[in-house]
């Protein structure tokens, strides 16, 4: 065991894997630094919420080019030099990988916390939300990492975090909370910035607020990146807001 693993836990308690953003392994707190391949290995069983995951797949997932003999010496050989935290972080079977239960993902704790803001009946106001949940739904998943199953994953997150910013947003506005809901419609933009339904939350927020000002430069600009990207106007209804607001 290396010097620097000596006090790794030896159970999934304590260990924590962060995706988003970019990846980050840590135990007790303390970063644990690990190779491009493990990054790749854990991030992909982290990623499969349906408990056990096959060698096989694993295997086939991550050396796509390799014959599945070569693919599972691999995965073998990426096993064995998981640091001792990165071991942790997993149950190995003999035919299957999992992610231990005391091991946290923060993915899965910004999944929770969309599917509780979309969950109906949910406000901002009697729920305690605020400016910490626009920024636990801010960032991407793995950027930069371009394999097809990390892409697939980053995007299904991509819509989920969207729409419950979007709905922060509303609900900040209802609750006459104005700041956060700029905050959260921004945040949503940002995440997909071609989304109608983004902009206009945005724009609702900002005249909400009294700033018919940031709302036109906003429509202006929206207005801009459709025709650069895709040929297209601002929808009517948008620039109908801020007039009408006048």
């Amino acid at each position: 065991m290396a010097c620097g693993d000596r006090h790794a836990p030896v159970s999934g308690a304590g260990v924590r894997l962060a995706l988003l953003g970019g990846f980050a392994l840590s135990a007790g707190g303390a970063p644990v630094a690990v190779s491009v391949g493990a990054e790749r290995l854990l991030a992909f069983v982290a990623l499969c919420c349906n408990g056990n995951v096959p060698r096989g797949l694993v295997a086939g997932t991550l050396w796509p080019d390799a014959t599945e003999r070569c693919a599972l010496a691999s995965l073998r050989s990426a096993l064995s030099r998981l640091p001792a935290a990165g071991r942790a972080a997993l149950e190995i079977g003999p035919a299957e990988l999992r992610l231990a239960d005391g091991a946290g993902v923060d993915l899965r704790d910004a999944r929770s916390l969309a599917r509780r803001i979309l969950a109906p009946g949910t406000a901002p106001g009697r729920d305690g939300l605020g400016l910490s949940a626009v920024e636990d739904l801010s960032a991407d998943l793995l950027p930069g990492w371009y394999e097809d199953w990390a892409l697939l994953e980053a995007d299904n997150w991509r819509r989920l975090r969207v729409h419950a910013l979007e709905a922060l947003a509303c609900g900040f506005v209802g609750a006459r909370r104005y700041p956060e809901a700029v905050a959260a419609a921004g945040a949503a933009v940002r995440a997909d910035p071609l989304r109608e339904s983004s902009q206009t939350c945005l724009i609702r927020a900002h005249l909400a607020e009294g700033n018919p000002g940031d709302a036109l430069q906003d429509v202006a600009r929206y207005e801009r990146r459709l025709r650069t990207e895709l040929g297209l106007p601002a929808p009517a209804h948008l620039w109908r807001l801020v007039a009408e607001s006048g």
